[in-house]
């Protein structure tokens, strides 16, 4: 399916952004997620399917000074 992460076009076989998350690198990371504008918490991630045309927003945060 084809969906935009981050505003960026990407294709993906994931079920569930859980699933993208993790193939994404970010299975044990502190990340904000949203699905189509709307916030997602981890805990819900593993029972968020994902949809052709769907909106992913991850956010890591940062370091630095």
């Amino acid at each position: 399916m084809k969906i935009l992460l981050n505003g960026e076009a990407f294709a993906t076989d994931a079920e569930t952004l859980d699933e993208l998350c993790a193939r994404l690198g970010f299975a044990q990371a502190k990340i904000a997620t949203a699905v189509n504008g709307s916030f997602v918490a981890a805990a819900q991630r593993l029972a968020t399917p994902l949809a052709d045309a769907d909106e992913i927003e991850i956010v890591a945060p940062r370091q630095g000074g």
